[in-house]
């Protein structure tokens, strides 16, 4: 979950990416088996419109693991069958769990590894270069990277000097999803800064209505909330020294947002079913139950990214009308822009696999998903057309103009064992602390701990 540090030291100041999110969103939004490593070059077939070929794979068989559940798979499903269609060959999908480099040490310790992996951190990658699972990207994908994606992005995927990763699926987690009709009842309107967004949200209970749905059994949302009050306010040097761990948890500045957080989590009236009951929401639950309900649902706001459409597509919610959406309100001088995503990682090197990591460098796959919805590519060479909505299409041309101004999710660059684990370390502990958020200097010190002993330092 720790992406090279070059890859970090390398981040321009994130104000202008702000400024393009903040001012793009705000105005737009609520208005609406072969050759190893050849790379899968050779003899192969290309599709009207497109500038990719592929090679033909007949009798050639991959298996691809991701975490991804529901329709996210079931969208992910049919770009791996266009795979299948241009090249013959035949793609399983592998379901994994969390964290996904236990469930890949499992089945390589069992002589049967995924050809492909895609893995949700850059310290994912990291580990899975170290354990010498993960084999380099060939000359196709690399070319197809480099003519599809910024330095930045194709830089999270690279450990060292050498290109591991093809970040196929990014999020936008600075975005707050609101129920368009609790507020119009209400009166409320869409918050620039924290403060605002603490009257909107006293504005919204006046009302009637609980103001956040917040997915408590689930700790890496709880890390999502956290990293976007820090950027903002204690900015981005420090984020990256928060992220490498050069300065300690215990710091006066993750006391001042664990403070600032302790406004919301700490008001029992604020969340949807107080702490007991955030604690027992999981993620899809926390969307749904904001966009159910009426102009009476359980909560009028939460806050996730880009993805959170997958679920509000489950309810009756239009997006763009019933649902719609702001940036992360800006807590110190700048708004924050932090990202995510997931990377497809080769384990068996094979032309297949190459072939499979070239397809998922290219604007060809990338455009399937991005038509489904729920779905955001760091791919700048994507028709912005292909995406299903406005909002979607606004919040992808704001990352691509965004290029290389952003920040990773913090957790995803810790070691998986701080920031991607079930019910241990940085999960575990923001869990603790949305239930009791009176207690910063021990859940500072608490995370400290949990994190010295998983970065070794």
């Amino acid at each position: 979950m720790r992406s090279t540090s070059s890859t970090i030291r390398t981040r321009r100041t994130v104000k202008a990416a702000a400024g393009i999110l903040a001012g793009a969103l705000a105005l737009s939004l609520t208005a609406c088996g072969d050759d190893e490593g050849d790379g899968g070059g050779g003899t192969g077939t290309k599709e009207s419109g497109s500038t990719l070929t592929l090679p033909k794979l007949d009798g050639t068989t991959l298996e691809v693991a991701a975490v991804w559940t529901g329709p996210e798979q079931a969208n992910f499903k049919k770009v791996l069958a266009e795979f299948e269609k241009r090249t013959g060959a035949k793609v399983t999908f592998v379901p994994a769990q969390d964290p996904i480099i236990n469930f890949l040490g499992s089945k390589i310790a069992g002589g049967q590894p995924p050809d492909v992996a895609m893995l949700p951190q850059p310290g994912a990658i990291k580990q899975a270069v170290e354990k010498k699972w993960a084999r380099p990207l060939g000359a196709e994908a690399l070319k197809e990277l480099r003519k599809n994606y910024s330095q930045g992005w194709q830089d999270i995927g690279k450990v060292g000097t050498e290109q591991y990763g093809v970040y196929y699926k990014a999020a936008n987690k600075s975005l707050v999803w609101y129920n368009a009709q609790v507020f119009e009842n209400a009166g409320a309107s869409e918050p620039k800064t924290w403060d605002e967004l603490l009257t909107t949200a006293q504005t919204v209970y006046d009302s009637g209505v609980t103001p956040f749905s917040i997915p408590g059994a689930d700790g890496w949302p709880l890390t999502d909330w956290f990293e976007n009050v820090y950027l903002s306010q204690a900015g981005p040097e420090k984020y990256d020294q928060l992220a490498r761990h050069e300065i300690k948890w215990t710091d006066p500045s993750v006391k001042e947002a664990l403070t600032t957080l302790a406004q919301i989590w700490g008001k029992k009236d604020y969340v949807a079913g107080g702490a007991d009951g955030a604690l027992q929401t999981q993620f899809p639950n926390s969307v749904t139950q904001t966009f159910t309900g009426g102009d009476q649902p359980k909560a009028a706001m939460v806050y996730e990214g880009d993805f959170v459409q997958v679920n509000i597509a489950q309810t009756d919610a239009e997006i763009g009308t019933d649902a719609k959406v702001f940036p992360f309100p800006k807590v110190g001088d700048t708004a924050p822009v932090v990202s995510g995503g997931d990377a497809a990682v080769i384990l068996k090197d094979s032309k297949g696999a190459q072939a499979l990591a070239t397809f998922l460098a290219s604007p060809d796959a990338a455009e399937i998903q991005a038509k489904l919805g729920g779905y955001l590519s760091p791919n700048k060479n994507v028709d912005p057309a292909a995406y299903p909505n406005d909002v979607q299409r606004k919040i992808a041309e704001a990352l691509v103009a965004a290029g290389d101004d952003f920040r990773f999710d913090m957790s995803d660059q810790a070691p998986q064992a701080f920031g991607g684990t079930p019910g241990k370390g940085e999960w575990k502990d923001l869990q603790d602390f949305l239930k009791n958020p009176t207690d910063v200097a021990g859940i500072q010190a608490k995370l400290e701990s949990d994190a010295a002993a998983a970065y070794g330092n």
